[in-house]
Parts: structure tokens; C-alpha cells; sequence
């Protein structure tokens, strides 16, 4: 699809280029039918209230019935929201989505009861009831749900806390009105002297022009709007920490940190050892910085010069038709059946949604639900390397979805997102391996190798960057610590001081940064991240030497889903991410890669 075509309609885009929804439905009137006779389901919870205790069939039934109300709500979510993201301006769409969401919310609080009364049962009746065959089905979720036992509430009090979920989100919600709706970022000359405004969705393309003046104006005009609202985001952020310290008190746990890695059974030490990890590498980041100064022939190196390729006027074209078979090439090891499945998603069941239109969702993501196919929605450009990135990265998403819902009954198809960025991050991997084995010109090796460079940069020491504020403002706050607007910037300050070193002239607006981020919204989930990528770089090592067996553990470990705890499930991948070695490996590669591009720029 040529960049330069205007954007399309809906109704104006082929059919073979959108995603296929008819194995979820082929029409509105079911998908309105399903959802009528779920809302009326709802009601059904409160029978069941109090019966849990009674026996093994009386606990299994409620079960059943639960997991059976959350597949259909899942079906129905699936359906509404892929539907809203192919046109956000079309306004049934947007209802349906708002219907299914706020069903959503009454089923949680309806099926609260459930977590809070199977915990009073005393521990030596659940026991009984577990050795039963019939709770065997069971066992797994039921051992997962019990470890929370210590921290459940009165069934009054969960039910409290359910109907305060959209309180809670006050913070988060008042962050992205003000971050993508309120804010305005100023303009900036571009070099044809154009006045273009600044957003979040060219401001990465604006730091990417080879005119310094263009940079340096978006970036001191970009960081005047926050300097501006600088309070009210201290104020959001400091109030969704304070909402993460109610939560992890009234739930008994130490911290918020012990909290949130309670929830998928990650150790402590898998956090510390990826921030020693990266402190202890930080030169490889540091040389990579001075050969990019010295490249771009600058006396200073800023921040906003550290994203302008180092290749000038790289060009790039490939259609998608053409990226599938380049994507399936560089996938060979993963053996044909894998390659077979891709194929068939990519080209003829119609997995992706191509191309963008008018109305449509920005970026690109994978979704689906249990009884449908996967689903890749992408924005795809045929004059953009990054393009065939995504749709590799998002392939990778669909097939560990695929496998998992093919191999594991529905309570243990989902992954968590522990694990969820390895198979996409080691598409990529095997991307950029495949491009270099093709004899690439010199241009091509530099933009590649800087590519990888920029991936691990931004992934695995950016996001331990944020993993350690993280860590830091919390722990402030739970020391009862103000986190006014000076204090967060200092925090972020000291980090970012280490983490560019040198090398980098840090501009005082920069310390601004930290009130942008709205992963803080969702504490200490960025670390998954870096985690994931280095697990996806060692995996990579393994499968690409290690034969029949390794490829094998690899396939295995997509085909797990949820049936293990995230850390075990890696473990019978070949990788035990409590020690160090898979993020050293990943450090390592970094280096590596940072030596290549000293070779080939000198």
C-alpha cells in the first residue's frame, strides 16, 4: 500500500486485507442475542453464594458456571472491541464496546464472592476436597487461587473493593485525558520552514530529523507543555502510588513492589539482579553514545540526538505480500509446522487487519479469545523497515496465543504478561539475523545493527531505567515520603545522570520526563520488558544451537499457556531468569553489537 495514497475508508479497503470476524460472528443481531442472555446470567452468581463450602460438586459447580460466564464475556469483549478499533468514529461500535465493558464490571462485582469464600473453607477440608477426581480438572486453579489466601478479604470487603475499581482508576483516567487530549504541545518549523505541530504521535519522527534545529525546538518546546502542567502530574502520579499503597495494605502485603510480583509468582531477586544486571553494563551504553557523537560529528551529544539514524536517506519497500515470505524465511528454525500455521493466519484465514484507515486505531497489537483465531491488527507501510517488524513481533504474540489455546483447556490458555513479550521479542531477533545473512550492503548493515542497538537500548536499559524509579517511589511513599513535583524530578534526575553517564548532556528539562510515562499507571509492570527481552535473546542462542531439543523445549513452552507459574514455565524453556545469566547474555549481545558498529563506521 504506497505511503502516499490518501487514507480510505472502511468500506473502500479489500476484504482480503481485514481481518476475518465471522468465527465470531458473521452479523450485530447474534453477538446482541449472546449478549442479552449473558447480562441475564448475571443474577445467576447469587444462588451459588454461600454453597461453595458444601462439597467437591458444589464448589465444581460454581466453578464451571464461572469459567463458563467469563468465556462468553471474553467472546463478546473480543468481537466489540475489534470492531471499535476498525472505526473509532462509528458509533454503534463505540456503544457496543462501552455495553460489553460496563458488563464486564458487574460480573466482577457479582462473582466477587467466589476467591473470598473458597479461602474460608478450612485448609484441611480443601484438602480433602482436592484429592476428590472431581475438583481434579481443577486442582491447578484452585492451588493458584488459595496462594492468595493470606491476602483475601471478608467476602463484605472484596465486594467493597470490587465496586471501587473505577475509583481507583480516578488518577490513571485523569493522566491520559490531560497526556492525549488536553495537552497541547506547541509547533515546531520543520526544515522546509513548515509550522507543524507537535504530538505524541510524530514527536519520535520529529526527534528522528537530520535538521538539529528541528530537534532541538521540538524537544524544548515539547518539555515547555509539561514544565507548564508539571504539578497536576506530580499530583496524578503521586496519587496512583498512594492508591497502589492502599491496595497492597489492605491486602497485607509488605509493599506494592511484593505485590505486584506476588501476582505471578516472581521472586524478588529476578527484579534486583535485572537492575544489578544493567548497572553493571552501563559502558557499552556509554561507548555507543560517544560513537554516535562521533558519527554525527557534534561537539555535545543531547537527548535529542540520540534517535537520528546514522544512516541518511535509508530507503525501503516491501509490499506485505512480500514481507510474509521474508518473515516465514527467517522463522525457518522454528520448523515447518510453526511456519505452516503462520502461513496459512498470515495469507488465507485472514489474521491481520492490514492497512490503515480512516477512523482506525493507531499502532499494532494481537488479540483473540479462546474460541476464536488470533488477531493481529496493523497499520502497515510499505516504505517502513519498522512495519515488517511489527508484523513479525505480533506474529510471534498470535502463534504463542494459537498454541496455547490448541494445547491447554480454557482456565490455563492464557499467558501471563511475565512471559508474554518472549516469543514476539524473539521474532524480532530472528528478523534482524535473517536481514544480515542476505549480504546487505554496507548502509544496510550499519541501519540494522543501529536498529538492534536502539531495540535493546529502549527495551532492556530504558525500561530498567523506569523499573528502578519505579521501585525508588514507591518505596518514598511507603517511607511516608512527599512526592511532590521537585522530588520526583530529582529521583529521575539521579537516574538518568547514571544511566547516559557523560556522554550525554542532560538538559534540566529532561528530569520532565517522568510525569509522561503512563506505564507508571501501572506499577512495576515495565521491568516485564527488559526481562522479556533477555529472555527472547537466550531462548534465541539456545534454538538456533542447541538442535532438536531446544527447539522442541521452545515450541513446548508456546504451547504451556498459563499451566505453570511464568518463571517455571521459562525454566523448561532451558531458561531460569532468578539468576542472572539470561539478562548477562542479553548485556552481552548489547556489546556485541556496539563493537560491530564501531567496525563498520570506522
Amino acid at each position: 500500500m504506497d505511503a502516499t495514497v490518501e487514507l480510505l475508508n472502511r468500506d473502500r479497503i479489500p476484504e482480503e486485507s481485514k481481518w476475518d470476524l465471522s468465527g465470531l460472528y458473521r452479523e450485530a443481531e447474534p453477538w446482541r442475542a449472546d449478549f442479552a442472555e449473558l447480562e441475564a446470567q448475571v443474577s445467576q452468581y447469587e444462588p451459588l453464594r454461600g454453597s461453595l463450602s458444601k462439597s467437591p460438586d458444589a464448589l465444581r459447580a460454581c466453578l464451571e458456571f464461572d469459567a463458563g460466564v467469563m468465556r462468553k464475556l471474553e467472546t463478546l469483549y473480543t468481537f466489540a472491541h475489534l470492531r471499535n478499533d476498525e472505526d473509532k468514529t462509528h458509533d454503534v461500535h463505540q456503544q457496543n464496546h462501552e455495553k460489553v465493558v460496563g458488563l464486564h464490571s458487574r460480573i466482577m462485582q457479582a462473582r466477587s464472592f467466589i476467591a473470598a469464600e473458597t479461602m474460608e473453607i478450612p485448609e484441611d477440608k480443601m484438602q480433602e476436597f482436592m484429592e476428590t477426581e472431581t475438583l481434579t480438572p481443577y486442582k491447578l486453579h484452585l492451588e493458584q487461587m488459595l496462594r492468595f489466601r493470606n491476602h483475601t478479604l471478608s467476602q463484605n470487603e472484596e465486594a467493597l473493593l470490587a465496586s471501587a475499581s473505577d475509583m481507583s482508576r480516578a488518577a490513571q483516567d485523569a493522566f491520559g485525558m490531560l497526556d492525549n487530549a488536553d495537552m497541547e504541545f506547541g509547533t515546531v518549523k520543520d526544515e522546509e520552514g513548515r509550522e507543524t505541530a507537535i504530538t505524541h504521535g510524530n514527536l519520535s519522527s520529529l526527534f528522528q530529523k537530520y535538521d538539529r534545529r528541528v530537534r532541538k525546538e521540538t524537544f524544548e518546546t515539547f518539555y515547555s507543555a509539561y514544565k507548564k502542567h508539571q504539578y497536576t502530574y506530580a499530583a496524578l502520579l503521586s496519587g496512583s502510588v498512594k492508591k497502589d499503597l492502599f491496595y497492597s495494605r489492605a491486602r497485607r502485603h509488605g509493599s506494592t513492589r511484593e505485590q505486584a510480583l506476588f501476582d505471578e509468582n516472581i521472586p524478588a531477586e529476578v527484579y534486583d539482579n535485572l537492575i544489578d544486571a544493567v548497572h553493571d553494563n552501563l559502558e557499552p551504553l556509554h561507548k555507543y553514545f560517544r560513537i554516535r557523537k562521533k558519527i554525527l560529528g557534534l561537539d555535545e551529544l543531547r537527548i535529542y540526538d540520540c534517535n537520528v539514524p546514522l544512516v541518511e536517506n535509508f530507503k525501503w519497500n516491501l509490499t506485505y505480500e512480500e514481507a510474509v515470505p521474508k518473515i516465514l524465511a527467517a522463522l525457518e528454525p522454528l520448523g515447518s509446522d510453526y511456519a505452516a500455521v503462520l502461513k496459512e493466519g498470515l495469507l488465507e484465514k485472514r489474521w491481520v487487519d492490514r492497512y490503515e484507515n480512516k477512523g482506525k486505531r493507531s499502532g499494532a497489537y494481537s488479540s483473540g479469545c479462546y474460541d476464536s483465531q488470533p488477531f493481529i491488527l496493523m497499520n502497515y507501510r510499505d516504505d517502513d523497515i519498522n512495519s515488517l517488524y511489527t508484523l513479525a513481533h505480533e506474529a510471534g504474540h498470535s502463534m504463542h496465543s494459537h498454541f496455547s489455546r490448541s494445547h491447554q483447556p480454557y482456565l490455563y490458555a492464557d499467558y501471563t504478561i511475565f512471559v508474554a513479550e518472549v516469543a514476539s521479542t524473539f521474532n524480532e531477533a530472528l528478523i534482524t539475523r535473517y536481514l544480515l545473512s542476505q549480504n546487505p550492503d554496507r548502509d544496510m548493515k550499519i541501519y540494522l545493527t543501529c536498529r538492534e542497538i536502539d531495540n535493546f537500548r529502549g527495551t532492556l536499559y530504558r525500561q530498567t531505567m523506569f523499573a528502578e524509579f519505579e521501585k525508588i517511589i514507591h518505596a518514598a511513599s511507603q517511607d511516608n515520603q512527599p512526592l511532590t513535583a521537585d522530588a520526583l524530578r530529582a529521583h529521575y534526575r539521579k537516574l538518568i545522570e547514571l544511566y547516559f553517564g557523560a556522554e550525554v548532556v542532560l538538559d534540566d528539562a529532561l528530569s520532565l520526563e517522568c510525569f509522561r510515562i503512563p506505564h507508571f499507571y501501572f506499577s512495576f509492570y515495565v521491568y516485564k520488558y527488559a526481562t522479556g527481552i533477555s529472555a527472547a535473546y537466550a531462548l534465541a542462542d539456545l534454538v538456533l544451537s542447541g538442535g532438536d531439543e531446544a527447539l522442541g523445549n521452545y515450541l513446548n513452552f508456546l504451547k504451556s499457556g498459563g499451566s505453570k507459574y511464568p518463571i517455571d514455565l521459562l525454566k523448561g524453556a532451558g531458561i531460569d531468569m532468578t539468576s542472572p545469566e539470561p539478562v548477562g547474555t542479553a548485556l552481552k549481545k548489547f556489546a556485541e553489537l556496539v563493537d560491530q558498529l564501531e567496525t563498520l563506521t570506522s
